[in-house]
């Protein structure tokens, strides 16, 4: 089963407004990319590739809404098999990503994904984050969907961002609240995901 593109613009509407045809074209090889290698290796639990473009594509963009990713330095923590790193870098190709991910398969399907794609400037880096290269306050961007030793990340991504730099999470709303209270940050209101009840966006701003 593939990705009908025609059908990508609008089971991505509640999440962007607006998709070309270059970049549902960029989505459907991904998506496609994704479902064979997860037979072979771990990438993601969902298995039906509309359920993997809504779940996966559409709420990496979702954030697109209320961060200016058009130019600049993104960290992915955790990126796993790309999401929302290089979904973030399929719609806005000027940013340059670095993906953080310790396991080696997922780092080769990233790697494939960035060859298939023809991506430039994204970067992947086989290292957890603490013990990564990156520069202090070289970052204008932190992501993370998949939210794990979430103090930690938060101390080394208060270090590595940019004076005016924002952390963007993907979590459930009781580990949104938590970490609210974390002073490190300027924390905005979370905001809901579309279709889903429990999961929000949060963003910290230094």
């Amino acid at each position: 089963m593939t990705i009908n593109i025609e059908n990508v613009p609008s089971a991505l509407s509640p999440y962007c407004s607006t998709v070309s045809e270059s970049q549902c074209s960029q989505i459907s090889a991904y998506i496609d990319l994704l479902t064979r290698w997860n037979r072979k290796i771990s990438l993601t639990s969902l298995t039906d590739p509309n359920e993997i473009l809504r779940f996966h594509v559409g709420e990496s963009i979702f954030a697109l809404q209320f961060c200016d990713f058009s130019s600049g330095r993104l960290a992915d923590v955790g990126s796993g098999a790309g999401f929302p790193g290089l979904a973030l870098k399929i719609f806005r190709p000027n940013l340059n990503v670095v993906l953080l991910e310790p396991n080696l398969k997922k780092c080769a399907f990233l790697a494939e994904v960035v060859r298939t794609l023809e991506l430039r400037t994204v970067e992947i880096l086989s290292k957890q984050f603490q013990q990564s290269s990156i520069e202090m306050y070289s970052l204008q961007f932190i992501s993370s969907r998949a939210l794990a030793q979430s103090h930690r990340l938060i101390s080394w991504s208060k270090s590595c961002l940019s004076a005016k730099g924002s952390l963007i999470l993907w979590l459930s709303a009781a580990s949104a609240s938590e970490l609210r209270e974390d002073s490190a940050f300027e924390w905005e209101k979370p905001i809901a995901i579309p279709g889903s009840q429990r999961r929000q966006i949060l963003i910290g701003r230094k």
